[in-house]
C-alpha cells in the first residue's frame, strides 16, 4: 500500500510540471485596452518604395531657319571726270551755239543694271561744264524755279516738259540731258543737247565709262 502510494504521488508530481510546460508554450492572449478594445497583433509590412520621379525633358523652342540679309547692291566707281570731260569738249565744238548761252544741267540718270555714285557724276558734270562756254543755271536759282513750278526739289527732269517749263522760268536756251546705260561693270554715258525754244535735239555724244 505504501508502495501504492509513492507512484501515485510521483505521477501527480509528474503531471503537474508537464501542465506546467504546456501553459507556457501557448500564446499569451491579447490585452485589452482600458476602453474595452482588443488590440490586434502587430503584423509585420513590406517596406515600400517610394517611386522615382523622372524630371521632363527640356522644352526647346521650334527652331526657325534664319531669314537670307538682301545683298547690298555693289556700287560702282566710274572715273567721272574722265568720262565726261571728253565729251563735254565735244559738245563746245556744236556750231550755232553762242558764247555765254545759258545751259540748264538735268542730273544724270542711271539706266544701269547696278548702283553708281550719282552724286559724284553730277558734281564731275558741273566742274567739267565750269570751263565751258556755257553759263550755269546754280543749284539755288533752279531750287527756286522748281518751287514755283511746284515742282519736287528731288525731282529729276526726266519729263521733257518738265525741263523745259523750268528752261523757259530760267530764260535759259539749252538744256542738258546725262544718262548712263548697260552693263554697270561696262556702262556708256550719253548725252543729249536740247534747244529749249524749239525742243530740238541739236547735238548728241556717247562713251564708255572710265573705271
Amino acid at each position: 500500500m505504501t508502495r501504492y502510494l509513492k507512484y501515485s504521488s510521483s505521477l501527480l508530481f509528474a503531471c503537474l510540471l508537464s501542465g506546467c510546460v504546456l501553459n507556457q508554450s501557448q500564446k499569451p492572449a491579447p490585452v485589452e485596452q482600458g476602453n474595452g478594445t482588443t488590440t490586434p497583433p502587430l503584423s509585420h509590412h513590406p517596406e515600400q518604395k517610394t517611386p522615382t520621379i523622372q524630371n521632363p525633358p527640356p522644352i526647346t523652342a521650334p527652331t526657325t531657319q534664319p531669314q537670307p540679309v538682301p545683298e547690298v547692291p555693289k556700287t560702282t566707281s566710274i572715273d567721272w571726270a574722265a568720262t565726261l570731260q571728253p565729251l563735254v569738249a565735244n559738245m563746245e565744238h556744236t556750231k550755232g551755239i553762242p558764247a555765254g548761252s545759258v545751259l540748264l544741267v538735268d542730273r544724270i540718270k542711271n539706266s544701269t543694271n547696278g548702283s553708281i555714285q550719282t552724286d559724284n557724276a553730277n558734281s564731275a558734270l558741273n566742274q567739267a561744264l565750269s570751263g565751258s562756254t556755257f553759263s550755269l543755271v546754280t543749284a539755288d536759282q533752279l531750287a527756286q524755279a522748281k518751287k514755283t513750278l511746284g515742282i519736287s526739289p528731288n525731282d529729276s527732269l526726266n519729263s521733257r516738259g518738265k525741263a523745259i517749263g523750268l528752261a523757259r522760268n530760267l530764260n535759259a536756251q539749252y538744256v542738258l540731258y546725262t544718262t548712263t546705260r548697260g552693263d554697270v561693270r561696262a556702262a556708256r554715258v550719253q548725252m543729249q543737247l536740247m534747244l529749249v525754244s524749239t525742243g530740238e535735239i541739236i547735238w548728241t555724244g556717247s562713251a564708255k565709262a572710265s573705271y
